[in-house]
């Protein structure tokens, strides 16, 4: 089985988001998605970093890392910051939650991205970060 792996780390500022999807959607066409897998990826990813921007590092500027690895149809990618953390991961999890006072903040990063991808992993801890590792196979709903 083939195994491939890439790393990728760059400053909590939006603009930015475009480029972890370019990246991270990029890397996944390793793998022959189709496009729909493509987007469903790119979407969980532009989510993660959204949440490190707005949230992990709100009001400064951090650094994202982005790990992504390719194990046979099985892509893993890991978004991680050094931002404020999470206090209540199980919480901040359930959709509509939100800590942000912005109107624009729906509080469903997270539902966004367990729907796109096939298995959401969050590990933070207050003042030191928090890193998303997601999971997706390719193919599978081919015939």
């Amino acid at each position: 089985m083939r195994e491939n792996c890439v790393n990728i780390d760059f400053l909590s500022k939006s603009e930015n988001e475009f480029l972890s999807r370019a990246f991270v959607g990029s890397f996944a066409l390793l793998a022959d998605p189709t496009a729909a897998e493509v987007a469903d990826i790119k979407t969980a990813v532009s989510e993660a970093v959204t949440n490190a921007i707005v949230h992990g590092y709100k009001d400064t500027t951090g650094v994202i890392y982005i790990s992504c690895r390719l194990f046979g149809d099985e892509l893993t990618v890991s978004v991680k910051d050094n931002g404020k953390g999470i206090d209540d991961v199980k919480k901040a999890m359930e959709p509509l939650y939100t800590t942000s006072k912005d109107a624009e903040r729906s509080g469903m990063g997270f539902t966004v991205m367990e729907t796109f991808m096939d298995s959401v992993k969050v590990d933070s801890i207050v003042g030191v970060g928090t890193k998303i590792t997601m999971t997706k196979r390719i193919g599978r709903n081919r015939i």
